[in-house]
């Protein structure tokens, strides 16, 4: 993916959104073709969202399945300021990804009770990476002028 063009005033909103809001919606498909949504916890790295999960949970099935998945940020109060991203899951297999628990502790931090670096890893030890091959953006705010954006990469 290419990043966001983080001058573009509403590529940097999301940007910004994408790094503080807390839960991010998870869409999968499951092999029957029913569809799976979730909320997470997630990391964006500025190209890619990385997510970590329980090993036997309904989304890992659903991704192993089929990788294509779909990523929403919650809308703000009036149905405003939507954010998509459309992408393909990969589990990560490499071992340096355990680098970035701090990071993914220290975001949520203030939003559970404070555990361990290690308690993390163990419990939700299925790192998955998705890469957005398209952001979708609705952002209507007083402070940013309305306008849709959709990239695709």
């Amino acid at each position: 993916m290419t990043s966001l063009d983080l001058t573009h005033r509403h590529h940097a909103h999301i940007d910004r959104r994408l790094r503080t809001d807390p839960i991010i919606w998870l869409g999968s498909t499951r092999p029957d073709g029913r569809p799976h949504l979730v909320p997470v916890w997630f990391l964006w790295d500025g190209s890619t969202v990385l997510v970590f999960s329980l090993p036997e949970t309904q989304k890992v099935r659903n991704l192993r399945h089929n990788p294509h998945a779909i990523l929403a940020l919650n809308a703000d109060d009036q149905g405003y300021d939507i954010v998509l991203l459309e992408g393909q899951a990969s589990f990560v297999n490499d071992p340096t990804i355990r680098g970035t628990m701090p990071a993914f502790v220290e975001k949520y931090a203030g939003l559970s009770r404070r555990w361990a670096v290690n308690d993390w890893a163990t419990k939700f030890s299925v790192p998955i990476r998705i890469t957005p091959t398209r952001v979708i953006g609705w952002i209507t705010r007083p402070e940013v002028p309305a306008e849709r954006t959709t990239l695709r990469f």
